[in-house]
């Protein structure tokens, strides 16, 4: 009885010496030096090199616990080489989080729902080594370009970028319940997504966007979806714009296997590259019997089973579908 009250006492100390030296080894190397001074993480150096330059140069007070630290937090990976700002003040944690963004780094936003034309503009408008043959490339993996806030080495290539957002739209479709569609393939899937994305303007809209898609199909009924036309038209010098407005009945004519005016079934590669919402609207979308929609002048959509539904709204609403 008594060896086994020693061993829970000398687990106690154990557990209790555990937690003093990570506290210790966590905190600020110097609270009350909050001078900044630069920290550069050269390329190729790996987490054990980093703790013990970070040590060397005062900024932390435990390699070790550093190292374990990054490896706890999964974000070895994620450290960028680089020119960093630290101070003694910081506390390894906080060292830890900037040191996944350097100060050259570029910072980009890339919302949901843009074309692979749109995001070379806002990349054209960061990168000094921007040329027009990222176009194509950023066409290629036209809707796998997920929507996200970015940050990229200012010398980054269109390979490493392109890699980026490709990786992490594998991650975000890999946590989705795929299995609720098991009828719809990947491609398919992200189509209708990138559809969604653009028809649908207020959140409550995208399942019930895709419901009609899935109807539409369903029933081998030509999508009808400007969405795609506007895709097929291009870029409206007049307008300045990627989406044309106000289509015309001529516009609904243009040849173009993007044009689900004139053909049946999905276009052949997405038209936009969609966020996790639309991607999640496509997977949930509602069983319904609606096979048509119009939007109203602040966006809204109202939505209808039958034709006769569907021009009477469109009447009232002053706007087609």
């Amino acid at each position: 009885m008594k060896k086994f009250f020693f061993l829970i006492i000398l687990l106690i100390l154990i557990i209790g010496g555990l937690g003093v030296w990570w506290m210790n080894g966590t905190s600020p190397a110097n609270p009350s030096d909050q001078k900044k001074e630069t920290f550069e993480v050269s390329q190729g150096e790996d987490v054990r090199q980093i703790a013990n330059n970070l040590q060397a140069q005062g900024l932390i007070k435990d390699p070790v616990i550093f190292y374990l630290l990054v490896k706890q937090e999964h974000i070895g990976g994620k450290i960028q080489a680089g020119e960093f700002q630290l101070s003694p003040s910081m506390s390894a944690e906080d060292i830890a989080n900037i040191l996944q963004v350097a100060i050259d780094d570029v910072r980009i936003t890339i919302p949901e729902g843009k074309r692979a034309e749109e995001i070379a503009e806002i990349l054209r408008g960061h990168f000094k080594n921007y040329n027009s043959s990222w176009v194509q490339q950023l066409d290629a993996n036209e809707g796998y370009l997920f929507p996200d806030t970015y940050a990229f080495d200012k010398n980054a290539d269109i390979t490493t970028i392109i890699s980026t957002m490709t990786e992490n739209f594998n991650k975000k479709y890999a946590s989705l319940p795929i299995g609720k569609k098991q009828n719809l393939t990947k491609a398919q899937i992200v189509t209708i997504a990138s559809i969604v994305e653009r028809e649908a303007k207020f959140s409550q809209d995208r399942p019930l966007v895709a419901s009609v898609i899935l109807n539409r199909l369903n029933a081998g009924m030509p999508l009808q979806v400007d969405a795609t036309v506007q895709y097929a038209l291009g870029y409206q010098s007049d307008e300045q714009t990627w989406w044309k407005n106000d289509l015309s009945t001529y516009d609904l004519q243009v040849n173009s296997p993007y044009n689900t005016y004139l053909n049946i079934g999905l276009p052949p590669t997405p038209i936009s590259n969609p966020g996790l919402l639309a991607l999640e609207a496509v997977i949930d979308a509602p069983q319904t019997d609606y096979l048509f929609y119009v939007s109203d002048s602040s966006g809204h959509n109202h939505y209808e089973v039958t034709a006769e539904q569907h021009n009477a709204d469109a009447q009232k609403y002053g706007i087609g579908d």
